[in-house]
């Protein structure tokens, strides 16, 4: 039986093992390629680093984007409560109060413009040259000078009432 066996079907002819060896070459050769591949790409530094840094600046303008838009936000919501803070105020001062507060605003008006000519007429040009300039940037951001100065009178009452809640 066993010599049956042997010279039977079950015998492997030549090609087989030569067919099966072709196709384990080549089977090895496609791996080869693809370990090739992957070591080349990592062994190329440069574009690694060419891409790392693409991807790099495109999140470094997308939070650039964001921290605007948030630096916007705040600024707006600043103003928006500086206005509130100032017009409360304004509600919750009596008449006698206000009056005596424009009166002293035209006083210190007046008093201010006297010290202006003064220092005006004493000052050296380049010194008035630097203040002409600090007035005209001042001007030109009224704005956000108005909201920080606003949301510094706040938080000075803020801080003045938690010191007497002591």
């Amino acid at each position: 039986m066993n010599e049956e066996s042997r010279t039977g079907s079950d015998t492997p002819t030549p090609e087989e093992p030569r067919a099966r060896v072709e196709r384990t070459r080549d089977e090895l050769g496609r791996t080869v390629e693809a370990l090739a591949a992957k070591a080349k790409a990592k062994a190329d530094v440069g574009a690694q680093a060419k891409e790392k840094a693409a991807a790099t600046k495109e999140k470094a303008a997308a939070t650039k984007e964001q921290v605007a838009e948030k630096a916007g936000q705040a600024s707006d919501r600043i103003r928006a409560a500086t206005e509130q803070a100032a017009q409360l105020v304004k509600d919750k001062a009596p008449d006698p109060v206000r009056e005596k507060a424009a009166r002293g605003a035209a006083q210190v008006r007046g008093s201010a413009a006297v010290i202006g000519q003064y220092a005006t007429d004493r000052a050296p040009d380049p010194l008035l040259e630097k203040a002409g300039q600090a007035a005209g940037f001042a001007r030109a951001h009224r704005g956000p000078l108005l909201a920080g100065g606003g949301l510094l009178l706040v938080l000075l009452l803020v801080r003045r009432s938690r010191v007497r809640g002591r």
